[in-house]
Formats: structure tokens, C-alpha cells, sequence
């Protein structure tokens, strides 16, 4: 079997699953992207480039599709060249958001498309207008949201099958797409990602030494920014270290944005709300390491006494999951890609996104009481385990690939569970997909 991936930032989601498929006798695997990527096993990686640009004076709300176009054109035309060597996919997995995959059918008629459903944008019941203090005010600001969908619902149009990792992202999809769907997680490595009891780490940035033994209150993002809560957490963060005066808080992140508004010319979100609360917090007790080799942040999350994960409704972040893996107890916004996962008092804590009172009252109770919410680490773990890369997802996701590829009914296939708050939620993992009732909220 022939396999092309298309990603913009390769490997991205495609990490395990491109260099499974390499290993197969008979395989051949090439991946497409514009960004360098590092070698993996049995892969050939190629990247495209950009020459096209912008047309003077476009309208602002078409600029979105129209950069797409640009990239999927010119994703086309390395496609074209691939044709000329004599390379034919039987499948293209590959992910819309970027625009690469808009014409890649066109290119080879005959080849089944699978695409990666990452998010689908809408005006109404998630991520926009969600939190009062950044929402646009302005109704072209809404216009811009739909037509930011153009570009992905072509080419989820031209599409055999769709990927989605969670319930959750999969109920934002619109409702003539359900019925080619599957929701299959990336998958977290749980063998590499566990508890460790006598984990112990330094941190020389911050002249920080810890274990599991000590109140350490992690926070980890990307980047420090409101769309994953940092200003929530930070608000809580004075009334957590006036209450446990041993409690130390490690945030993990970079200064850039990687969703939302950018931040007044000059600073970061960072600074910003720092600033807000600085005067009443124990500075030598807040560490700020910016971003950690994967090995020191997996340690951290080991040594973890309660882990902060707080978003919008958006994509699910894989820390929060490797944070579970990792036995954390996790203190969780009570926001629909959350909720898939955490059951309140079950597997970890959920509190009121824009609450700094709950959110600290929450992980007091967690440092106060560590033997009483030791049932809830063992219980996070145990759900950590439904989203296994090598028992679970990758198994499932290479099963899918296989039936896509064949013109086979996915076995993985047709029937998303509802992720909505109150509604039925996956108890230990993803569930595949067989008939998806439309979600009122979504567009």
C-alpha cells in the first residue's frame, strides 16, 4: 500500500502512526509538508513552498481562504511532480486546516482521502464569545468566523473519511459530515508516561528542589495565554499560597500566543497578568521555567501535588491526558473537552473556569488532603489508559487507514458519543463513531 500524509508542521498528529505504517512489508509512506521535519523510519519527507502571494486589496474576510488556496495549490503542484515519478497513494491522510489538501483529489482521483478534523469554528458554543473579557464586539469579527471554515469544509467535502480525536471536536463538525466519521485519539505513550513515587527533580533556573512529598501546583501550556486559562490561574494563585504557606507553583510555557488575541504591542500575557497579582504573591514561590525538555516536564508532572488544566472550549490539549497518565490529580475547568474526560470526584476536580475562588478552594483541598484524593490520581490513570498509544489509538487508527484505503465500511466508524455537559461521555476513553445526532449549539 502507498500512504501520503499532508501536514503543514509533519509530523504533527501523523508522529506514530506514518512510521507504523513504514514498518509494514510492501509499504511505501511519503509525507508532504512545508515545514522541516525530523527523520523518521521508512519515511520519505518533502516539503513544498509557497510561491504565490496575496492579491492587493482582497477583501479582509476572504484573505483567510485565500492564503489557504495559496498553500493548497501549492501543495497541488508538489503532488503533481510525486504523479510524474510514478508515485499513486491508494490513501492521503492528511490535515485540513492549513488548505494542502484542497486539490490533492483532483491530483489523484482515484486515491481515498482520509482527513484530520482538528476543529471546526463557530459563532455560537465554544471557543468565540466564550470568555467575556476577550470577546470580539464587533460583528465582523463573527463574519470572519465562518468564512475561516471555507477552506476545511471543501475539503471535508472531497473527503472519503473524517478523523476526529475527541467526542468533542468531533460534535462541532457539521451534521452533513457525520456520516463518514471516526473519533480515534493520537494516542498518549502511557508505559513512558506514569506515576513515579520517588521522582525527584531539580530545577537550576529556579533554584527549585521538590518530590512527590512536597506541594508542588503545576501549570503547563505551550504558551501562558487566556484561551488556556492563565489568567484564571493566576487570580487563584495568591489565595493558594496564602492558604498553604509550603506551596510552591511551577508554571511551564512560552511567551508567545498559539490561540486568541495577541497581546498589547510591547508585552506578554505573561507580563500582563503577573503584574495584576504580583504584590500579593510570594514570588520566590512561583517559578516561571518557560519551556522544559519533554523528560523535565514529564518529572514535573510525577512530583505534581495538584495539576491546574484550564481551556476554553477548543481542541484538548494532550498535557492534560499525560497529566492523568502521570497519576496527577488533575483540577479541571468544567469546559466540554474537559468534561469528555474528568468526571468531578471520580478522576479529578472540576471548577468554574472564570472562578479564581473555586479553582483555589479546588487545589487546597487537594494539597490539604493527599490521602483522601489518592482514589481520584488512581482513577485518572486508569482513564489515561483508554487513550494508550500502543494498545488502544495507534491499533485503531491503523485499522482505519486500512479499511479507508480498501473502500471498506470502518469498523471504527459511523457513531460519536455526545459530549455535551449532563450528556453521555466516554468512561475510559475515546469511542469510535456510527451516527451522530446534530449538536444544536454547533453551526
Amino acid at each position: 500500500m502507498r500512504v501520503l500524509f499532508v501536514h503543514q508542521n509533519f509530523p504533527g498528529q501523523y508522529r506514530h502512526v506514518a512510521p507504523a505504517l513504514a514498518a509494514r512489508p510492501g509499504h511505501e509512506v511519503v509525507a508532504l509538508g512545508i515545514n522541516p521535519a525530523p527523520p523518521l523510519p521508512g519515511v520519505r519527507h518533502l516539503r513544498y513552498a509557497v510561491e504565490g502571494r496575496s492579491t492587493p486589496g482582497i477583501h479582509r474576510l476572504a484573505q483567510d481562504f485565500e492564503t489557504k488556496v495559496l498553500r493548497g495549490e501549492a501543495a497541488a503542484r508538489a503532488a503533481q511532480r510525486l504523479k510524474a515519478e510514478g508515485f499513486a497513494p491508494d490513501v492521503i491522510c492528511g490535515h485540513p486546516g492549513w488548505g494542502e489538501t484542497l486539490f490533492l483529489k483532483d491530483v489523484w482521483p482515484e486515491a481515498r482521502l482520509l482527513s484530520f478534523v482538528e476543529f471546526s469554528y463557530g459563532a455560537r458554543g465554544a471557543d468565540v464569545g466564550f470568555d467575556p473579557e476577550f470577546a470580539s464586539r464587533d460583528g465582523e469579527g463573527l463574519f470572519a468566523v465562518r468564512t475561516r471554515n471555507a477552506a476545511q469544509y471543501l475539503a471535508f467535502e472531497a473527503s472519503d473519511w473524517l478523523l476526529a480525536p475527541t467526542a468533542w471536536q468531533a460534535s462541532r463538525i457539521p451534521a452533513p459530515f457525520h456520516g463518514r466519521l471516526s473519533v480515534i485519539h493520537d494516542g498518549i505513550d502511557t508505559d513512558l508516561v506514569r506515576p513515579n513515587p520517588r521522582a525527584r527533580i531539580t530545577l537550576d533556573r529556579s533554584s527549585l528542589t521538590c518530590g512527590p512529598d512536597d506541594e508542588v501546583v503545576t501549570f503547563v501550556n505551550r504558551n501562558l495565554e487566556p484561551y488556556r486559562g492563565y489568567h484564571s490561574f493566576m487570580r487563584a494563585l495568591p489565595e493558594i499560597l496564602r492558604r498553604r504557606p509550603r506551596a510552591r507553583a511551577v508554571l511551564v510555557g512560552g511567551n508567545g500566543v498559539s490561540y486568541g488575541a495577541k497581546p498589547p504591542a510591547g508585552r506578554t500575557w505573561r507580563e500582563i497578568f503577573l503584574d495584576e497579582v504580583q504584590a500579593d504573591l510570594d514570588l520566590s514561590r512561583v517559578h516561571f521555567v518557560g519551556r522544559v525538555p519533554y523528560a523535565t516536564y514529564l518529572t514535573l508532572l510525577q512530583v505534581s501535588a495538584a495539576h491546574v488544566y484550564l481551556t476554553y472550549p477548543f481542541v484538548l490539549s494532550w498535557s492534560m491526558l499525560e497529566a492523568m497518565a502521570a497519576g496527577c490529580l488533575v483540577v479541571g475547568s468544567a469546559t466540554p473537552p474537559v468534561e469528555e474526560v474528568i468526571r468531578d470526584g471520580e478522576n479529578g476536580l472540576l471548577v468554574d473556569f472564570f472562578s479564581p475562588g473555586a479553582i483555589a478552594e479546588a487545589v487546597v483541598r487537594a494539597l490539604t488532603e493527599p490521602e483522601a484524593h489518592r482514589p481520584l490520581r488512581a482513577a485518572a490513570r486508569r482513564s489515561a489508559e483508554g487513550y494508550d498509544l500502543r494498545r488502544v489509538c495507534l491499533p485503531r487508527h491503523l485499522r482505519l487507514i486500512d479499511d479507508v484505503a480498501a473502500g471498506r465500511m470502518p469498523e471504527d466508524g459511523m457513531q460519536a458519543p455526545r459530549s455535551r455537559a449532563g450528556e453521555e461521555r466516554p468512561a475510559s476513553g475515546p469511542r469510535s463513531a456510527r451516527s451522530m445526532e446534530a449538536d444544536p449549539k454547533s453551526d
